[in-house]
C-alpha cells in the first residue's frame, strides 16, 4: 500500500512538472525554443499538445522552409486527431503553396485519403465520394509513376463499388416495390454504366421478371410491345448466365410471354 502511495505521488508530481513545462513553453517568446518543442511533442505523439505551437509558429514562419515544414506538421496533427475535414484542407493548401516541395506528393495524396476518411456508407449521400474519386484521379495523373498509385487504384476501386451499390440498391428497391416500369428504366442505366457489375446476374434477371411482369399487367396496346421487350431481356439472361439459379424461374415465366404473345398476335 505505501509503495501505491508513493508512485501515485510520483506520478503527480511528475504530470505536474509536464503541465508546468508545457506552459512555460506556451508563454515562451523564443520561437526556436516552441519549434524544437512542438516537434518533440509531435514526436512523441502528442498531436494535441504540439498543434497550438504549431498553429502559432505557422504565422512567425509562413513563407520559409521553416513554415513549409509547419504547415506539414500541422495537417498530420489535424489527421492524427481524426479531424479529417481540416486535415484534407490543410493537405490540399501544402501541395498548392508547396508545390516543389519533397512532400507535395505525400500530402495530395493525403488530401484525397482525407476525403475517403469522411466518405459514408453508399445509403446515404455521395458527394463526399465524388469528391475523393475526383481527388484519386487527380493524383493518378499528376503522379502515375509514384509508389502510391496501386494504394490510389484500390481505394479509388472501393469508392466506385460504393457508388455502384448505391445504384444498384436504388433500381433493386424500384423492382422490390413492384414499381416495374421505373425498375426497367433503372435497372437498363445500371447495367449501361456498369457493364461488368458484380450484380449483373441479379440486375438482368430483375430486368427481365419487371419486364414480364410489366408486360402481363399491361394495357392491350402496349401489351405486344412490352412482350416482346421482355423476351429480348429474357434471352440476354440466359445467354449471360446459363447455369443461373434463377433460369428455371425465368424459363417458366418465359413459356408464359411466348403463349400471351400469340394471344395478342390472335386479337
Amino acid at each position: 500500500m505505501k509503495h501505491q502511495i508513493v508512485f501515485l505521488f510520483v506520478t503527480v508530481l511528475v504530470t505536474l512538472a509536464s503541465c508546468g513545462e508545457y506552459r512555460k513553453v506556451l508563454r515562451s517568446d523564443d520561437m526556436q525554443y516552441k519549434y524544437d518543442k512542438a516537434l518533440e511533442l509531435y514526436k512523441a505523439e502528442k498531436f494535441a499538445k504540439a498543434y497550438p505551437l504549431f498553429e502559432e509558429l505557422y504565422i512567425v514562419y509562413r513563407g520559409t522552409n521553416k513554415g513549409e515544414r509547419i504547415a506539414y506538421y500541422q495537417a498530420y496533427c489535424d489527421y492524427n486527431l481524426k479531424d479529417y475535414l481540416l486535415a484534407g484542407h490543410r493537405f490540399g493548401q501544402f501541395f498548392k503553396s508547396y508545390p516543389n516541395s519533397e512532400y507535395a506528393e505525400e500530402c495530395q495524396f493525403m488530401s484525397a485519403y482525407c476525403d475517403y476518411r469522411v466518405s459514408p456508407v453508399y445509403s446515404l449521400d455521395q458527394a463526399e465520394t465524388f469528391r475523393a474519386i475526383r481527388a484519386f484521379q487527380l493524383f493518378a495523373i499528376d503522379y502515375p509513376e509514384s509508389s502510391l498509385i496501386d494504394s490510389c487504384n484500390t481505394l479509388l476501386d472501393e469508392l466506385r463499388y460504393k457508388i455502384e451499390k448505391k445504384d444498384y440498391e436504388k433500381a433493386r428497391l424500384y423492382y422490390r416495390m413492384e414499381n416495374y416500369k421505373a425498375a426497367t428504366v433503372a435497372l437498363k442505366e445500371f447495367l449501361e454504366v456498369y457493364p461488368n457489375s458484380r450484380y449483373k446476374e441479379e440486375s438482368l434477371f430483375m430486368a427481365f421478371d419487371a419486364g414480364y411482369e410489366l408486360a402481363k399487367n399491361s394495357i392491350d396496346s402496349k401489351k405486344l410491345e412490352r412482350v416482346e421487350a421482355a423476351k429480348k431481356a429474357y434471352i440476354t439472361f440466359a445467354d449471360r448466365f446459363p447455369k443461373s439459379e434463377w433460369l428455371r424461374e425465368a424459363e417458366s415465366k418465359y413459356e408464359d410471354l411466348l403463349e400471351l404473345g400469340l394471344e395478342q398476335r390472335n386479337i
